[in-house]
């Protein structure tokens, strides 16, 4: 028998980071609204009174670009710095914009015969676990993450601020989640309250309704609370943040492997978002058709080239039917062009914000997650 610990964090929509990843997709997301097939690539520094903007669009002419210091200060005050900082108002917050025109070369790359908009890889995954096959440590961080959100949106816990952390360790035994054996959590407070007064009330509310009881044994978990002390200074005044450097907490929380390339800010034409997203559909489909019980894909482009320059399916041992029937019910079933991509998954639509905090998988209400390919796999695979 073996046995271990794994552990995954996620981090609240007011983490600086995230506040990066949610201007960048909301600027994505108000370019697509005028023209669906505009091409975005918009990176965003946020700290302490200043927002940087920077990036590309291209396939819209200037006057018809959005305006960005509006969506810059809506999108901050709808996270929830709402005034309550003068170091980060967003009636205040100079908002510096350096948007330029997307590279032409970069353009004719893409546009012919609709391309792979860059060169890369990208995995995909799932795992026969947790709701949503999804891994169990990143799962309830996000959803504790979210259960953080919620109860300060709300006011059930009126002295939280918007900026947190979660963390959760899971024991496994021979490959399966037997116990939730730890739990951080890191959340951002008025100061008027001290974290020792405040941490067994977070519990009950944050924690305790997120925490399924099958996976918490007599004696645990053992529940960590702010370790550094006081959290009254949070957001981007106290960590600037940068869109894309929370690309494990957008995935899989560690459990599986990542490309490296970031998601926010970019439309579907960079398969660094849109050929992850459509692996993800992918693994979750296979396993769901019971394929295998842990199932990874990885993908590869070259710029200018609708065809992935390569497929790869591995199982971890897992599988219920040879490896290779697998790849070939892969290349049957899915297209992985990225026009087929962005076809199939509804990828030219405004909608991108949504993603930008808790994950872009194991949420039932994006398109990627549906299992809607099942049946078909069934079918190739003979199952």
């Amino acid at each position: 028998m073996s046995s271990w610990s794994f552990t995954s964090e996620s981090v609240t929509e007011g983490h600086p980071d995230k506040v990066a990843d949610a201007i960048s997709d909301s600027i994505l997301d108000a370019t697509l609204a005028v023209d669906p097939h505009a091409k975005v690539a918009c990176e965003v520094l946020v700290t302490k009174n200043l927002a940087v903007i920077a990036g590309e669009i291209g396939g819209l002419p200037h006057d018809e670009w959005p305006d960005v210091e509006a969506i810059v200060r809506e999108t901050v005050r709808n996270i929830g710095y709402d005034g309550f900082d003068p170091d980060f108002d967003p009636s205040t917050l100079e908002v510096l914009n350096r948007i330029n025109q997307q590279s032409a070369d970069i353009a004719q790359g893409v546009d012919r015969e609709a391309g792979a908009g860059d060169q890369g890889l990208m995995f995909g995954f799932a795992v026969n676990e947790a709701d949503e096959y999804m891994p169990l440590p990143i799962y309830l961080a996000h959803r504790m993450a979210e259960r953080l959100a919620e109860v300060r949106r709300t006011g059930k816990l009126e002295y939280l601020r918007p900026d947190g952390k979660t963390q959760v360790r899971v024991r496994y035994v021979d490959g399966r989640p037997v116990a939730v054996e730890k739990i951080l959590i890191s959340c951002h407070h008025t100061d008027d309250v001290r974290s020792s007064d405040i941490r067994q009330e977070v519990f009950d509310v944050v924690v305790a309704p997120v925490i399924p009881d099958e996976w918490l044994p007599d004696g645990l978990p053992e529940f960590v609370f702010n370790p550094s002390g006081q959290f009254t200074i949070g957001g981007p005044v106290a960590d600037t943040g940068l869109t894309g450097r929370k690309i494990i907490v957008d995935t899989y929380g560690g459990y599986a492997r990542h490309g490296g390339g970031a998601f926010s800010g970019k439309d579907a034409t960079k398969v660094d978002r849109s050929a992850a997203y459509a692996a993800r559909w992918a693994a979750k489909n296979l396993v769901a058709a019971g394929a295998a019980a842990k199932l990874e894909i990885q993908l590869s482009y070259a710029i200018g080239d609708p065809e992935p320059f390569s497929t790869h399916v591995e199982t971890f041992g897992t599988e219920t039917v040879n490896r290779e029937r697998i790849e070939a019910a892969v290349a049957e079933v899915f297209d992985f062009r990225p026009s087929a991509i962005i076809e199939a998954l509804d990828l030219r639509s405004p909608g991108f914000a949504r993603t930008a905090a808790y994950g872009h998988f194991g949420r039932p209400e994006f398109r990627w997650e549906s299992l809607d390919r099942v049946d078909a796999i069934k079918s190739e695979l003979g199952l």
